[in-house]
């Protein structure tokens, strides 16, 4: 069995035995102060200018756990008689390629006052590097509980380990590819644990026609850029980043936007001096071609090494795998309604400009829960909520206590 590298609290490699014997039984309470008061002083120095500038990602994960977000977040009805509880430990697997979600699902758990024990991939680098070092930074003023009953661990590939550790846990938490997920699924659980996952998943955006017409130069702009941090971030490769975008409304008009629109994307890519390295353009170009020659694109544009586009031979093509980071597949629909037909249980998010809540509200109601869990503006489709893949998390990490007298 691997030697755990203990990522948070900083510490000397330990067994799985060792981790798990030495997490404390503290009891902790849903929304404890103690946990509170160390997740506001870690966003601090996530917010810290010279954090945020290196990591913009950090900055969203800062403003989630302030604690004006987080009083949100553990705010629930009162029920008369019905007590909210910890869950117990929680283990969290989360993936490499979006190396921050880890800590959102994390202070979640632990706000509803869970021991936790998290395995960063040791593929992840970069951000998840700053958020450990953070993290060990905002310990030194925390109050003991929290090193007693947290722990962020990296560990290759070990199903010894993943299997000790999901045996004691009472929940665990999968992220990542449909594989990723049945592999931990292999490894049993105590009868009464369960798991929460988030498998494979694909989203998109859609944008109105008439309403990218009525909008004024500074707000097509303003779209532009939510868009740019909804898809460029993480490579496009998170589950919320969009992976195709449609027009609604007149196909003549539509052509006319779109091309506003992607040299409006070229500007915003120069001026936040997007590079894109050489594999990374070879991967778009592989996959662009790869879906023409499937038959599923009538045309494919490159705006240099940054942006991709592929006109689909029609909206029902859509491709959901990842293509590479600034790789859109284009389409046009008469109507929201005809997005219907096509979404799958496995679609997550719509990113949308340009249309009312009424017929936002409408295409939900049409779906009925069969796809599409998040329906969010350009630039929100990445800020994390307590509802996420349908779950409510907090309900997810807590138990409830019914006391009649």
């Amino acid at each position: 069995m691997s030697a755990l590298r203990r990522r948070f609290p900083a510490g000397p490699d330990v067994s799985a035995a060792e981790l798990l014997g030495g997490l404390g039984d503290d009891p902790l309470r849903v929304g404890d102060e103690r946990v509170v008061d160390f997740l506001v002083a870690f966003a601090r120095k996530l917010l810290a200018p010279a954090v945020a500038r290196r990591y913009p990602e950090l900055a969203s994960l800062g403003f989630f756990l302030r604690r004006g977000e987080i009083t949100k977040a553990l705010a629930a009805p009162e029920r008369p008689g019905v007590l909210r509880f910890p869950r117990g430990l929680v283990f969290h697997v989360p993936p490499a390629n979006v190396d921050t979600i880890f800590v959102y699902s994390w202070a979640l758990s632990a706000l509803a006052g869970n021991r936790n024990v998290v395995r960063i991939s040791p593929r992840s680098a970069g951000a998840a590097e700053a958020v450990v070092d953070a993290l060990n930074e905002a310990l030194a003023s925390a109050d003991p509980v929290v090193a007693r009953t947290q722990a962020m661990i990296t560990y290759d590939r070990d199903d010894a380990v993943t299997a000790a550790l999901s045996a004691a846990c009472d929940l665990r938490v999968i992220w990542g590819g449909d594989r990723a997920v049945a592999e931990v699924r292999k490894h049993p659980l105590a009868p009464h644990a369960r798991d929460v996952t988030f498998p494979d998943r694909a989203s998109f955006a859609a944008i109105s026609v008439a309403g990218w017409e009525a909008a004024s130069a500074d707000r097509r702009r303003d779209v532009v850029v939510g868009f740019y941090n909804d898809a460029y971030w993480f490579d496009q490769a998170a589950c919320a980043s969009p992976r195709a975008l449609f027009w609604v409304g007149d196909a003549g008009r539509a052509r006319h936007a779109r091309d506003e629109f992607l040299a409006v994307l070229d500007e915003v890519l120069a001026g936040k001096g997007v590079v894109v390295d050489p594999a990374m353009a070879v991967q778009k170009r592989v996959s662009a071609y790869g879906v023409a020659a499937d038959g599923h694109a009538t045309a494919i544009r490159f705006s240099g090494n940054a942006v991709a586009t592929l006109d689909l031979t029609s909206p029902a093509d859509v491709p959901r795998e990842w293509l590479g980071a600034g790789t859109f597949p284009l389409a046009t629909l008469s109507s929201l309604a005809d997005l219907v037909p096509l979404v799958r249980r496995k679609d997550q998010t719509l990113s949308v400009f340009g249309f009312s809540g009424e017929e936002l509200e409408a295409l939900a109601v049409s779906l009925a829960g069969r796809g599409i869990d998040r329906i969010v503006p350009f630039g929100s489709a990445l800020t994390f909520s307590g509802l996420w893949d349908g779950y409510d998390l907090m309900a997810e990490f807590t138990r409830l206590v019914t006391v009649s007298g």
